[in-house]
């Protein structure tokens, strides 16, 4: 590999730029990692002293194959990643400042740049942003004599109740899997006016989210509405039993609109409800977070190279194809403007308004495992959504 000491690309010397990425693996994002090769391509097209050096890991293992190289010496100069926290705090990680110009830096939606700091200082540099939505088969729907999308959980309810009464096998398939249970479980707090946290800290056990999973242990996944296990229901299978036309509902990400035309599926999206109705819930904001450390000095590299990620039209990594959105204001105006992605401006709408997992502290990672790894348990058979709660705000205040 080579390289030039610190600062990266100065003196016109050849740099070598280390980035690691998440793979999928012939899944549903697999269009993600063209539009990165291609973004990859125009950069060292316009700065050919820059080689940049793509590795990728599954996205499952994506942060521990980071944390690992991190240990071991060999950080990447950039990684994707969900946790930037912890590297934030030991000081590894440039500031946003220093990679982007303010005008660059600015133009980030302030829900997502917010999202990106950590004692006040943004750190985590969002791309690919999302913020789902609810996803409902037209097909099944009208074939249960359905007309519209549910606005509020009585009517999500009975939704998924007329699906079963037809054959439907699960009519909302909640994943609180050990995939992405955290996102289910945030969108349904939302919508029940909780939440993961509050100012003094974690706040799993608040009375509004013991609410809202009683009612989902006793109203969806009791009477067999939420499919045979939500607790094993994973974010990938529950696309593909939606893709199937086995699952009548879900919330899903943009990510899915590109896999459902390509399977001919005749589907609708609609805000996700709150609890009594009344308008839509507060969105989940979600996003890939990319992080570039300094123990390479590369950061000059580091700087050109993410500023052109963020300001050239051939570095996009976002689209209908894709299924992903931009984290930028100006770019979520332009595509709010073309005709041709108008499937994503309900999406892109929701993104200034997006409310985040407490990815800025340090104890999230740990807390997040524990929500994957419990919260299935509220919800089941017997299960004590209080005792759940309590549980996941005992491993926050110890994390």
């Amino acid at each position: 590999m080579s390289g030039c000491g610190p600062g990266g690309a100065g003196g016109g010397d050849a740099v070598t730029l280390e980035l690691l990425l998440a793979g999928y693996d012939g899944t549903v994002g697999t269009s993600i990692e063209k539009r990165w090769t291609g973004a990859v391509r125009a950069f060292e097209k316009k700065h050919p002293a820059i080689t940049v050096k793509v590795e990728r890991v599954p996205f499952l293992t994506l942060d521990a194959t980071l944390a690992r190289r991190v240990k071991d010496g060999r950080a990447p100069d950039i990684s994707e990643g969900n946790f930037f926290a912890p590297y934030a705090e030991e000081g590894r990680l440039y500031r946003a400042e220093q990679l982007f110009d303010v005008p660059v830096q600015a133009n980030f939606i302030t829900s997502f740049a917010a999202a990106g700091k950590v004692d006040g200082i943004q750190y985590g540099i969002p791309t690919q942003a999302s913020a789902p939505r609810l996803f409902y088969n037209k097909a099944l729907f009208a074939q249960a004599g359905l007309t519209a999308a549910p606005t509020s959980w009585a009517e999500l309810r009975s939704c998924a109740d007329a699906l079963r009464r037809i054959g439907v096998a699960t009519p909302y398939a909640l994943t609180f899997g050990p995939e992405a249970a955290e996102d289910e479980l945030l969108a349904w707090l939302l919508a029940g006016d909780g939440g993961y946290a509050s100012l003094s800290g974690y706040d799993f056990a608040a009375p509004e989210n013991v609410a809202t999973l009683t009612w989902l242990r006793d109203k969806l996944v009791a009477p067999g509405l939420a499919g045979p296990d939500p607790a094993k229901l994973t974010r990938t299978q529950a696309y593909a039993l939606f893709l199937k036309g086995r699952a009548g509902m879900l919330l899903a990400h943009p990510v899915l609109l590109p896999a459902a035309a390509r399977a001919g599926l005749a589907f609708a999206t609609a805000p996700f409800p709150k609890r009594d109705g009344g308008g839509a819930a507060p969105p989940v904001g979600l996003n890939d977070w990319l992080m570039a450390f300094k123990d390479n000095g590369r950061l000059d590299a580091a700087k050109t190279f993410l500023t052109f990620l963020f300001t050239s039209h051939a570095a996009r990594t976002y689209g209908s194809d894709t299924g992903t959105l931009p984290a930028t204001v100006s770019d979520s105006e332009e595509l709010q403007e073309d005709r041709a992605q108008r499937e994503l401006w309900p999406f892109v709408r929701q993104l200034p308004d997006a409310e985040f997992h407490p990815v800025g502290l340090r104890s999230w990672a740990t807390v997040r495992a524990a929500v994957r790894q419990r919260i299935g348990q509220a919800v089941a058979p017997g299960g004590s959504p209080a005792h759940v709660l309590q549980a996941l705000d005992q491993v926050g205040s110890s994390a």
